[in-house]
């Protein structure tokens, strides 16, 4: 196998910060930084818009707030369900950030959205702007708790999350965060984001019943990449299937090309039939997927495994070594159904991220419906069943994470398809 050319070398370019980085020292999943190759198509069009990521993890967080969260809370209090059931949505408008406020807008929109879709149910939503500040979305909480909030739908940032979720532990207010930082998790803290480890044990159980056995994992050295490692080879594990041997970079150009070296070397030792990589659009996934097939590392001869949402931008369709991959992604025909709505209504495509709002109201509306004392506690946030939501089924767990059913979607002739589509209930499934 040649070694990566010259010429590779010099279309490669890396932008900004390191992969993961988090802007103002936050959000993994708000502050990644675009990394992409120097080819005019991907220089004017991937990188374009994308200074802030969709898929990622939502914050690195304090241990100490990680576990107050997991620690013993209040019962939910008893309500009256003939009432209007009032939503607290903690959101970060006012930051100051663009990005984000266009983030805050269609989460809140596609909120009023659910609330729309509602049968027999009245709910009183209440907006408080958090400034993705963890004090201020803390305080926010406390006011809305006082105010009556029978549940909080959100924050969007995991520390913040986690904070709030302690600050409140001892109200017997649960909060569903839009994060997917598993580590934040638990307690009266439930995830509404697509988490790694759903996402790596679909694509694993997928591969395996393909036939893979061997897996190389490719990922980077950050919390982000750390992260998604580490559900990488829970899933493989779990799906009895064999750690062929990892290789990690630092977010550089001589990072990036090592990991490609270093993985093809491992390749080639250990037998290895997929490869696993953890990075996405707005990171080094478009420059491994133009440098790995010239190292001779092509998806004609390892399968490629993708961890984050590969369907997100249609701009990475085009590359060649993202051809045949396999990755996870909600139910196509009900995310385009709730994008179309979306869009009619408000004559724009939602963000990647509004659909966990429409969640978190799917699932708020049918308890309430259901009527009981306690309508909104652990027991019954985190039913067998489920909730059918936005862009498919999904159903909170035990532990705070969530379990959503997905398809497995690659990528043809530049365009997403469904391999393996996304069930429509858990009788059995994720079992």
């Amino acid at each position: 196998m040649s070694p990566i050319s010259p010429l590779g070398l010099r279309r490669l370019a890396l932008y900004g910060p390191r992969e993961g980085a988090v802007s103002g020292g936050r959000d993994n999943q708000v502050g990644y930084a675009v990394m992409f190759a120097v080819f005019n198509r991907i220089r004017n069009g991937l990188r374009a818009g994308l200074a802030v990521a969709a898929i990622g993890l939502l914050s690195a967080c304090d241990p100490a707030l990680v576990g107050s969260v997991t620690g013993p809370q209040a019962p939910a209090p008893s309500v009256d369900t003939t009432e209007p059931v009032k939503v607290a949505l903690l959101l970060p408008t006012n930051s100051g950030v663009g990005e984000l406020d266009t983030i805050a807008r269609d989460l809140e929109r596609a909120a009023r959205l659910a609330v729309s879709d509602l049968q027999g149910v009245q709910v009183e939503l209440t907006v408080y702007s958090t400034q993705r500040q963890t004090a201020v979305a803390v305080a926010r909480a406390q006011e809305a708790i006082a105010a009556g909030a029978n549940i909080i739908l959100g924050p969007l940032d995991g520390e913040a999350a986690a904070a709030v979720g302690a600050a409140t532990a001892g109200s017997g207010v649960n909060v569903l965060a839009f994060s997917n930082n598993t580590a934040i998790a638990g307690g009266n803290v439930f995830l509404l984001g697509q988490t790694f480890e759903d996402s790596a044990r679909r694509v694993a159980r997928y591969a395996r019943a393909q036939g893979k056995t061997r897996v190389l994992v490719l990922h980077a050295r950050n919390i982000a990449g750390e992260a998604g490692r580490a559900a990488v080879e829970k899933a493989l594990a779990e799906s009895n299937l064999t750690l062929a041997g990892t290789t990690s970079y630092e977010a550089s150009l001589p990072g990036v090309t090592g990991a490609v070296s270093s993985a093809r070397a491992t390749r080639a030792s250990s037998g290895a039939d997929a490869l696993f990589l953890t990075s996405n659009t707005a990171g080094a996934l478009p420059i491994f997927a133009e440098l790995l097939p010239e190292a001779g590392l092509g998806p004609d001869r390892v399968q490629y495994l993708g961890l984050s949402r590969w369907d997100a931008d249609p701009r990475l369709h085009t590359l060649s070594g993202v051809q045949g991959g396999w990755f996870a992604m909600p139910d196509r025909g009900r995310d385009a159904a709730f994008k179309a709505r979306f869009a009619s209504t408000h004559e724009t495509q939602p963000h990647i991220l509004a659909s966990t709002a429409y969640d978190g109201i799917a699932a708020i509306g049918s308890l309430w419906a259901r009527g009981g004392d306690a309508p909104l506690s652990p027991q019954r946030l985190t039913q067998g069943a489920g909730f059918q939501g936005a862009t498919g089924v999904f159903r909170l767990l035990p532990d705070g994470t969530n379990e959503r059913g997905l398809a497995i979607g690659s990528i043809q002739g530049n365009q997403v398809v469904t391999v393996d589509a996304a069930p429509s209930g858990f009788g059995g499934f994720g079992s």
